[in-house]
């Protein structure tokens, strides 16, 4: 699938604009791609193509304290200032087939990562569907996929059908990502509940 700057950028803020959401795209730079996954989460790197993403949480005052608000350590509340390092962020994540990945971004359009956060769209699931092969196609056929997220008893897969889970990777009562990796980007998706 071959797509272009409008097409990608459209589907971004279609599918997210009314959620609280951060999505970012930075330059694959290092083999271990955890520190490139920090670099956007501090907005250190600018995306390679110039591509508009979403950061409701730019404007936030605690950013001049923590580069990477949201995004904090593990127990924050003990050390908010405290940097993270590629280990915070590869303990909190894991990888999930592709499909889940789909299923994911339209999960993300708004807090409670649930399908049920499409009743407020128009368009049939099969349409939002679209749009999520639309963002992915920015990373190639190559990519992988990490979450924090789980579902009881499934490892790799997803399954909204069962409770859903988190491993906390910022401030706010609720967030839930996906990380996508490729050999020359990574893309972060996030959806915040109440902080």
């Amino acid at each position: 699938m071959s797509i272009d700057q409008a097409s990608w950028e459209a589907a971004v803020r279609h599918l997210y604009e009314d959620g609280c959401a951060f999505n970012a795209t930075g330059p694959r730079k290092h083999e271990d791609w955890r520190a490139d996954v920090l670099a956007v989460m501090e907005r250190a790197v600018p995306d390679p193509r110039g591509w508009i993403g979403l950061d409701d949480t730019a404007d936030y005052p605690y950013r001049t304290e923590l580069p990477a608000f949201p995004f904090c350590r593990p127990s924050f509340r003990a050390d908010p200032s405290r940097p993270l390092t590629p280990a915070d962020v590869g303990e909190r994540l894991h990888e999930i087939d592709r499909a889940s990945a789909e299923n994911l971004l339209l999960a993300l359009t708004d807090d409670g990562c649930t399908l049920r956060n499409l009743e407020r769209f128009t368009e049939s699931f099969e349409e939002l569907q679209d749009m999520t092969r639309t963002i992915l196609a920015r990373y190639g056929d190559t990519f992988t996929c990490y979450t924090n997220v789980s579902s009881v008893g499934h490892i790799g897969t997803l399954n909204f059908g069962k409770p859903m889970g988190w491993s906390p990777m910022t401030f706010y009562g609720e967030d839930c990502g996906l990380v996508v990796v490729s050999d020359t980007e990574v893309g972060l998706f996030w959806a915040f509940g109440d902080i």
